[in-house]
């Protein structure tokens, strides 16, 4: 991908490996990027399962990542934008937290704080010449979706063999293509969105609206 994207576009790209749980990582970051004025955050594994299927630990690992980790990097490089009078937040967050689904608890109770966190730090935050603004992708082609319906088809009918049944449920019998998420996020990160903070943009083909997961 580093090459594809220098060569493509002619332009230097440089990846940093950490762990977002780690403060001092985060911190570390801030010093090697400190001219970013677009932050993207994309990242977390939160398991699916119900109440008693998500131990104790795993959803504080879930939630250190995802929730934790989106806060620690707004909060560090909010400063950064502040400081320099400029800056976009993004934050890829996830229809679960629209989606009231008990079978996705520790997703939806996660991806709803976010949702909520996102909405109130992009309330004011053009006060400082920043914007912060969200998505919600529902289910995108990608291996991820797939081991959860391969989850949710062992619950329903035993086996995992019959995911593909529960994918032709989707809009357009599908999950969405990736472009069709990262072209959007590319738009509202771009300065014709100039005006849209503290929102959130739901992309899936409508699942949200029809109050259903599959």
């Amino acid at each position: 991908m580093q090459t594809q994207l220098t060569e493509s576009h002619d332009i230097d790209v440089q990846i940093f490996s950490l762990d977002i749980k780690n403060l001092e990582s985060i911190e570390n970051l801030k010093l090697e990027c400190a001219d970013t004025d677009i932050l993207v955050n994309n990242a977390g594994d939160i398991p699916s399962g119900n109440l008693f299927d998500v131990d104790d630990t795993k959803w504080r690992e879930g939630w250190d990542l995802k929730v934790h980790g989106y806060i620690r990097m707004c909060r560090i490089f909010y400063k950064v934008f502040k400081e320099r009078g400029s800056g976009v937040i993004l934050n890829n967050i996830g229809n679960g937290g629209e989606i009231f689904d008990s079978r996705y608890i520790a997703g939806v109770s996660g991806n709803a704080s976010l949702i909520a966190f996102t909405k109130a730090l992009g309330a004011t935050s053009l006060n400082d010449n920043i914007r912060v603004l969200g998505v919600n992708p529902g289910p995108v082609n990608t291996e991820r979706i797939f081991k959860m319906l391969r989850k949710r088809s062992f619950d329903l009918f035993g086996t995992e063999d019959r995911f593909n049944e529960l994918a032709q449920k989707y809009p357009l019998s599908r999950p969405a293509h990736i472009n069709e998420v990262t072209d959007a996020i590319a738009f509202l990160i771009s300065d014709r969105a100039s005006y849209i903070s503290g929102s959130i943009l739901t992309i899936d083909g409508g699942i949200s609206s029809n109050n259903s997961i599959v």
